[in-house]
């Protein structure tokens, strides 16, 4: 059983691996055996993972990749797959957001979310899925959601209508790449610590909203492993079109 779970021999690309859980899910996927693409616009970022990767024995790169700009994405995975011999996995993992009322976010605030989000991710799985088309081997997406795409929460509008847009885009790409042997998934993380948000979860506010999980904790990156590995393995070949939330319990606590 241990062997499904095991990416040895496949060849993953990663978004946004310069930090966060772009870093912590490419650590992960050279674990299980896969080589990386560690994709980024900050590539100097990336170089120390790069060597960190290579030193545990897997094969990593660092490619330049901005996921907003079509022509970035098309050379940044043409790059991949020559660098690493073809591309068997991406882990759309690139996203921001802007937190201010919804009346005074202009333009430019909403623009820059859905194109990152839902545009970027677009633009990533379907420059992946044509590699893998050409390479005849089928392969598998796994999009990055949020908890946020399935329920709400003030001052994101942006984020929330990405994430809610990026999982009905997993659902149609899964209905129209079955065919070619693509497995395309969704993992919904709940509130997980990292840099960015580590600070405000040991304030009053944070430890409050942490109440409303039914766990009483902030996920470790740790705790979206397994999930990953499911998805992205053999041991979930039957899975697509899934939603996979990881959140203590989040999404099915009381009104």
């Amino acid at each position: 059983m241990r062997d499904m779970f095991t990416l040895k021999g496949k060849r993953a690309i990663v978004t946004g691996a310069s930090g966060g859980l772009g870093s912590h899910f490419a650590r992960t996927l050279a674990g299980a055996g896969a080589d990386v693409a560690l994709a980024a616009r900050r590539v100097q970022r990336m170089q120390a993972l790069k060597r960190e990767i290579e030193a545990s024995g897997a094969r990593a790169c660092v490619v330049e990749l901005d996921v907003t700009d079509a022509a970035s994405v098309t050379a940044g995975t043409a790059a991949a797959a020559q660098a690493l011999g073809g591309v068997d996995l991406l882990i759309n993992n690139s996203g921001i957001t802007v937190t201010k009322p919804a009346l005074e976010q202009d333009e430019d605030d909403w623009r820059q979310v859905i194109d990152t989000n839902l545009s970027g991710a677009w633009h990533m799985a379907q420059a992946c899925a044509r590699q893998m088309v050409a390479q005849g081997s089928g392969g598998a997406v796994i999009n990055i959601a949020s908890i946020a795409g399935l329920r709400v929460a003030g001052q994101i509008p942006g984020y929330c209508a990405s994430k809610a847009g990026l999982i009905q885009l997993t659902k149609a790409l899964a209905l129209e790449w079955a065919r070619h042997g693509i497995r395309v998934n969704a993992l919904a993380p709940g509130y997980i610590e990292t840099d960015i948000n580590r600070e405000f979860f040991a304030t009053a506010a944070g430890e409050a909203l942490l109440k409303r999980v039914p766990q009483r904790r902030l996920g470790k990156p740790e705790d979206l492993d397994g999930a990953l590995l499911l998805l992205a393995s053999d041991a979930g070949r039957f899975m697509t079109g899934s939603v996979v939330t990881v959140d203590g319990g989040h999404m099915v606590n009381t009104l």
